[in-house]
């Protein structure tokens, strides 16, 4: 076991920088890794993977002094950016220099001599802030040691650390887009960089521990706007509205009961939103909209999409053999207005329960196992199948079930066209509708390119959807405040991290819920 997961020597780069900096998404940002081979000066020669710097000019005066940049500046959500360098050779003199600099910053000089530059040199341990005239700092460094450089973009401070310790806060209110950047100017000097390949001499991630503790306090420590009233109060509402958003009837009620709070809907109505839930995460689609349709009286009609994924779905479920076969939407009998969920099932789903931003979630996803897989084409003749025709299951095994399914899929593409007639064109019903339809071109739908569907998991995005379309069709919010709340907290984050404030790296809306 490692202190840190990140000094786990197995990881590789991306699993290693994933772990220092959570809040870095490489698809729109991207971290410094190597040096550029474009941004550095002449006498600066790159190898092995663009990680080793060796000096290759003559080195008689300052004037010769080379330097490189890292292929991209440090992203502001890092929050504590670090890397560290080893001298390989300290060359003739040793005139090495190890710091950033941002973009445009004159290569034919060592790190920190002019302004926006920044570094720490080894011949004279000084440092030097966008001036040629050091100032006292640290240790010489030489052949063997490991110099690391780590910038807080929270306060804007930098720091090194010299063979694995901290030599203290070099610079302050340093600017954001800096480059980690190094320079030589002797003959001889060699240095290797390490911008996460390998595990770090120094322990970042224990001040990036500090770090987070301190902002989360300042969260823990935040004062409540007295202008939206008792926090405890405000708190327990929205505690109650997402209980009653998800029909958790007995919580609810409990809770309503413990603090003082009003249920803002009927129990009758939260346990009929219970059930239907119940029936569309269990893959029965059919009988979910029968009873939607017996117990909220036109809201269907009202929301064409929604009816539209719901039978789309109800499609893919009657492929997997979750779903009634039959000609007809579900079953013929819906419980009444005034139905009652057992006492079981109201717990036993408020027990499987975790609060997510995005939909509803439920323990039962294993569709394959419980309900039995179509192993079989159901896209032509049955004397072309190279398939077993005789599981249980298989719709090809039974001609009724299989000209029920066409007859169905009939009825959605009708159902497609009319709605294409009315309400124009919408790519994402067409895609749906053909995704859906793919699974019958394939002898085994569950192992194919479009098996994904028959996943119980996209059972979660209708079921929220129709809850949601419940809910506002008797004025209550399509989303509860809490996962607003939750949401917007997420996206904040996200804009922050786009808005040079490093802080956003070490604010965990998950870890704080938990």
């Amino acid at each position: 076991m490692y202190a840190n997961p990140s000094q786990n020597p197995a990881l590789s780069l991306d699993e290693r920088i994933k772990i220092l900096y959570p809040m870095v998404n490489e698809e729109e940002t991207n971290l410094p890794k190597s040096w550029s081979i474009k941004d550095k000066y002449n006498y600066i020669g790159l190898s092995q993977s663009n990680l080793r710097v060796h000096y290759k000019g003559h080195g008689k005066t300052h004037k010769d002094a080379s330097s490189v940049r890292a292929t991209h500046p440090i992203p502001a959500s890092c929050g504590l950016y670090y890397f560290e360098i080893k001298i390989v050779s300290k060359g003739r003199d040793g005139y090495m220099g190890v710091g950033l600099s941002a973009q445009g910053v004159n290569m034919n000089r060592l790190p920190g001599w002019d302004k926006h530059s920044y570094g720490y040199h080894g011949d004279d341990g000084h440092s030097f802030c966008s001036s040629g005239t050091g100032q006292a700092y640290g240790p010489t460094f030489t052949t063997g040691d490991v110099i690391g450089c780590g910038i807080n973009l929270i306060d804007g401070s930098c720091f090194y650390t010299k063979n694995g310790h901290h030599l203290g806060v070099a610079f302050q209110d340093l600017p954001g887009q800096l480059y980690p950047t190094v320079g030589l100017q002797t003959p001889g000097e060699v240095i290797d960089a390490n911008f996460g390949q390998e595990p770090f001499l120094f322990d970042i991630e224990g001040e990036m521990k500090e770090l987070r503790r301190k902002t989360q306090a300042v969260i823990a420590n935040f004062s409540w706007p007295k202008a939206l009233g008792d926090w405890q109060t405000v708190l327990h509402k929205m505690v109650s509205t997402y209980l009653v958003h998800h029909g958790y009837s007995q919580t609810a009620e409990s809770f309503a009961s413990t603090a003082g709070q009003e249920i803002s809907e009927e129990l009758t109505s939260m346990k009929n939103r219970q059930h239907i839930q119940k029936l569309v995460l269990a893959g029965k689609i059919g009988e979910a909209i029968s009873t939607t349709e017996e117990l909220y009286t036109g809201l269907l009609q009202l929301n064409q999409d929604l009816h539209f994924r719901l039978k789309v779905r109800q499609f893919i479920e009657m492929v997997s053999g979750t779903d009634s076969l039959d000609s007809g939407s579900g079953s013929p009998h819906p419980p009444a207005a005034g139905w009652s969920p057992s006492p079981r099932m109201d717990t036993d789903q408020e027990n499987n329960h975790t609060l997510h931003t995005e939909g509803v979630t439920n323990g039962n996803t294993n569709t394959e196992n419980s309900n039995g897989n179509v192993n079989c084409s159901l896209a032509g003749p049955t004397d072309s199948m190279d398939c077993d025709q005789t599981k249980p299951n298989s719709i090809l095994s039974n001609p009724a079930r299989f000209e029920a399914l066409i007859k169905f899929g009939r009825s959605l593409q009708l159902m497609a066209m009319e709605l294409e007639q009315t309400r124009g064109k919408c790519d994402a019903n067409t895609k749906m509708l053909q995704d859906a339809f793919s699974l019958l071109a394939y002898a085994d739908p569950w192992d194919s390119p479009v098996g994904w569907q028959l996943d119980a998991s996209g059972r979660e995005s209708v079921c929220a959807a129709l809850n949601s379309a419940i809910l506002e069709s008797k004025n209550l919010p399509g989303r509860p405040p809490l996962e607003i709340s939750i949401a917007h907290s997420k996206q904040l984050l996200k804009l922050m991290s786009t808005s040079e404030l490093g802080a956003c790296a070490f604010t965990d809306i998950d870890a704080l819920l938990n």
